[in-house]
């Protein structure tokens, strides 16, 4: 063996014994490594839910992910954590009586993954007070969701929705019967969308465009 090749040997030979005594170190590199495989931030629970979406909701995800590393996560996080739903006893219009149905809308889907369901509806009642109701409804969960009133009747992106809208509150749950007080003035001719918006994320997660009734 010619000292060229004795050379390659024994540096080969360093090598390994390196790797070997230096493991318990460079163990916990890989450990993180595998970790990571697959989409990023999520729980063991969560990346298997996330495993369940149809490969479009995860295509969809994925390319988020390049374009807004932490809106992306945040988004999947809050998406693939249990639903939130309103209490039973929440979820009627307890007390009062003879409503008047003054508009109604369908919520939408905004893209592969956020996307709404169920019926709003505006009820005038004898005293005047009004009730904006969502029923049978469910949307994507999302951070730091509400409820706002717009004149755009579809919004899909933030600068859709303008300065003018009215926030009725914090999103109750992301899922059942809900009831919001709507201002006496508030005139549903002129604010014809009802819109599901993440205050966090500064996007459109479902709308439903109100026609009078």
């Amino acid at each position: 063996m010619n000292n060229r090749l004795r050379l390659i040997v024994i540096f080969l030979g360093t090598l390994v014994v390196i790797a070997v005594y230096t493991f318990p170190y460079w163990q916990p590199l890989l450990e993180i490594e595998l970790v990571e495989d697959g989409f990023p931030g999520l729980t063991e629970e969560q990346r298997a839910a996330f495993a369940l979406l149809t490969p479009e909701q995860r295509e969809a995800y994925e390319d988020l992910l390049e374009e807004n590393r932490e809106m992306a996560i945040a988004m999947a996080r809050a998406a693939l954590s249990p639903d939130s739903i309103v209490p039973t006893e929440e979820q009627g219009l307890t007390g009062i009586t003879a409503p008047e149905q003054r508009a109604v809308g369908l919520f939408s889907r905004v893209d592969d993954i956020r996307a709404g369901s169920g019926t709003a509806r505006l009820y005038q009642f004898p005293d005047n007070t009004r009730v904006l109701r969502l029923e049978d409804f469910r949307v994507t969960n999302g951070p730091n969701l509400h409820i706002y009133l717009t004149r755009n009747p579809e919004p899909r992106k933030p600068e859709d929705i303008g300065t003018d809208y009215i926030d009725l509150g914090e999103l109750k749950a992301n899922t059942g019967n809900q009831n919001y007080p709507v201002p006496i003035e508030v005139d549903f001719s002129v604010y014809r969308g009802v819109i599901i918006y993440s205050a966090s994320l500064n996007i459109v997660y479902s709308s439903a465009s109100m026609a009078l009734t």
